[in-house]
């Protein structure tokens, strides 16, 4: 595959990747809606390092051992369900009413950009994903390494534009959006989304 084939193609698979819903999304399209732009951005960068974390995973040879090893994919796995399980749970049981609250949420420690990256990295699907998707898009005699970090930062451009994009649409709808009963109801069925997707990575398996 020639270089701008594979750009091209990487591009276009990597966008409609980008635009399908899932808890990325949930989760900066929640964090706008709930709690502002700051922390959802702050969100969307978690995401982002995590994306780095296994493009670099992956370059280096370590994602492979994820895509190889029952016993390894099995560990990244519950740890990431058990992760989303917590977050989960602490949106449906104790659900934000207003923005005031963050105040004190600082206090315990709640950082978004930790959350985004924990979301990623946690997912062991992600990196099996990386492995058996960004090689398809590797020109042959070309550097590896360099190319799956050119990859990964492609995908990481798109997934900022779209993350953008949420955000400010929120912001039109800020005044309804950031009522009480619609934050507590955003909070709760993000949880709910949340253990949802908990649930379906219990039920994953390293093949697609």
């Amino acid at each position: 595959m020639a270089v701008m084939d594979s750009l091209l193609a990487f591009t276009v698979a990597a966008t409609l990747l980008t635009l399908t819903p899932g808890l990325d999304t949930a989760l900066v399209l929640r964090t706008a809606t709930a709690e502002g732009s700051k922390k959802a951005f702050q969100a969307a960068l978690g995401i982002n390092a995590g994306c780095f974390i296994w493009g670099a995973m992956v370059a280096f040879g370590l994602g492979t051992l994820i895509a190889v090893s029952e016993l390894a994919f099995n560990i990244l796995k519950w740890c990431g369900a058990l992760y989303l399980c917590w977050l989960g749970i602490q949106m449906i049981w104790y659900p934000k009413k207003d923005l005031a609250e963050e105040v004190s949420s600082s206090v315990k420690g709640h950082n978004w950009f930790i959350r985004g990256m924990l979301g990623n990295v946690l997912n062991p699907k992600m990196g099996v994903f990386y492995v058996s998707f960004l090689p398809q898009f590797i020109p042959q005699g070309h550097s590896a390494i360099l190319w799956t970090f050119s990859l990964v930062t492609i995908h990481v451009l798109l997934g900022t534009l779209w993350s953008l994009s949420l955000i400010y649409a929120t912001r039109p709808l800020s005044h309804l959006l950031r009522r009480e009963n619609v934050i507590k109801w955003m909070n709760r069925a993000t949880g709910g989304l949340f253990l949802f997707f908990a649930f379906k990575l219990v039920l994953s398996s390293r093949r697609y």
